[in-house]
């Protein structure tokens, strides 16, 4: 009977693919046909949920076979993230739309990264004392207790680390290893090494223009193939996020998201307003917030629903580009540099709101004037290193709370919780990495505004045949 049920399900989400795939045929629009991915899973997971349960063996199985969709679909994009970060910048080197501005392109991008994260800090400090959060409230279950067994071990490396021991690891020490993604600063050193390359290229250029001309039909090449890569594997985003979004739905605890309902909204209320913050420096540097939020909905969605910074790299760069204006060399230092540095959602609101709920726990006024500047100075400090993928808070977290002294614990306390907040902070993290990108082009003047101005968003990477 459960390979049965198992069966059904199964054939369910194949209906809804289907569906989505004959939306395709009928040339319905990517940005519809995104939403109606995320409208079905919702649907979907929840009935999922209500039928069998978030832990029954129908349920666990049949997830098992939608992640081969949703799963898989991340794991495609990132395959593609490193070498479009890698082509991109040294592509941008030989198309010479860096070389002028590079030290005040790379000056801005990280500036307005961590302003922003600053900002955001702020936010969760006022989001946590406004709602009065107390930590000593949250109770600590089995599987909490689990947790807080993992993060000792992890918090013992955290605590070794100095503030010139992160900007270290951002340098290359062996640049394949860092092709291959592992570390969390990985992205932020393929940038560098393709900088070093870009600068070599503009060296040999000028001593031997033959093989400078060669080299840069070589990368041209590359770029035009990585890029056809990205477009295929975004045709599947409505698919991907149909099934991410029916997985978040089945298997998420709504009993405990009703106890710790009150750290839900005060966390969602900082990531609203913090949102509401970037669309005000928009509107500062005279550019349109509505143009911004309908053109960048697609991609906020798409990281919302896959918890991945990282993986909606692609989305973020062809966004800030075709749709936004912004110059190929910008929206690829913004989007590379925002998944390790200065991450709004996981490194500044998180880590904030989790050390004012624990401060009175070990004896500290969270409202002192003392506490809360130092506490913003960590978070901003803290928020070199943090990776952009699922996860990324916690290790932001668990910077931020031991350099300020404080009790870890709390972190593991709110694992029931931590997929569902996670999917707003990373929408917010690749928010304040295209508000950094747009921002970044528009003090340079290199944004196109006709571009920006444009009501429609660009189908060319998703359509193109």
């Amino acid at each position: 009977m459960t390979n049965f049920l198992i069966a059904v399900n199964i054939a369910v989400m194949l209906l809804l693919m289907a569906g989505l795939f004959m939306m395709q045929k009928r040339h319905v629009s990517f940005s519809k046909r995104v939403f109606t991915g995320l409208g079905l899973g919702l649907i979907f997971g929840f009935l999922i949920h209500l039928v069998y349960g978030m832990t029954s063996d129908v349920t666990v199985r049949t997830i098992d076979w939608i992640n081969i969709v949703g799963t898989g679909y991340v794991k495609l994009l990132q395959m593609i993230v490193m070498p479009l970060v890698f082509i991109s910048i040294v592509g941008a080197f030989t198309k010479l739309k860096l070389t002028q501005n590079i030290g005040k392109i790379s000056f801005l991008v990280i500036a307005l990264l961590l302003g922003t994260t600053a900002i955001s800090a702020a936010i969760g400090i006022g989001s946590a004392l406004g709602f009065g959060l107390d930590g000593m409230e949250l109770i600590e279950g089995e599987e909490e207790a689990a947790r807080n067994a993992e993060l000792q071990e992890r918090v013992t490396t955290v605590e070794t680390m100095t503030i010139p021991g992160q900007i270290l690891e951002l340098i290359p020490g062996n640049p394949f290893h860092d092709l291959t993604g592992a570390r969390p600063t990985s992205t932020i050193a393929v940038v560098i090494f393709a900088a070093f390359i870009g600068f070599a290229y503009l060296g040999v250029r000028r001593k031997d223009p033959e093989h400078g001309e060669m080299f840069a039909k070589i990368i041209d090449t590359l770029y035009a193939i990585v890029m056809r890569v990205v477009t295929l594997i975004l045709r599947l985003t409505p698919y991907g996020i149909l099934a991410i979004i029916t997985k978040v739905a089945a298997t998420s605890n709504y009993d405990a998201i009703v106890n710790l309902g009150t750290f839900v909204i005060a966390s969602y209320v900082a990531l609203i307003l913090m949102f509401l913050v970037h669309l005000l420096l928009l509107s500062l540097a005279k550019l349109s917030p509505v143009h911004y939020v309908k053109k960048g909905l697609p991609t906020l969605t798409f990281a919302f629903s896959s918890r991945s910074s990282a993986g909606t790299l692609p989305l973020t760069i062809k966004t800030q580009t075709k749709d936004f204006g912004v110059s190929e060399g910008i929206a690829n230092f913004a989007g590379s540099f925002g998944l390790s540095i200065g991450q709004n959602g996981c490194a500044g609101i998180y880590p904030a709101m989790l050390a004012v709920m624990v401060a009175p726990t070990v004896g500290i006024d969270p409202t002192s004037p003392s506490f809360i500047i130092s506490l913003i100075l960590v978070v901003m400090i803290s928020s070199f290193g943090v990776a952009g993928v699922g996860g990324g808070a916690t290790f932001a977290a668990l910077i931020v709370l031991s350099v300020m002294n404080l009790p870890i614990a709390i972190v593991g306390l709110l694992i029931s919780v931590e997929p569902l907040i996670d999917m707003g902070r990373t929408a917010l993290n690749v928010s304040g990495a295209m508000t950094s990108g747009v921002l970044t082009s528009k003090i340079t003047g290199d944004i196109d505004q006709e571009v920006y101005k444009r009501q429609d968003i660009v189908e060319e990477m998703a359509e193109a045949k």
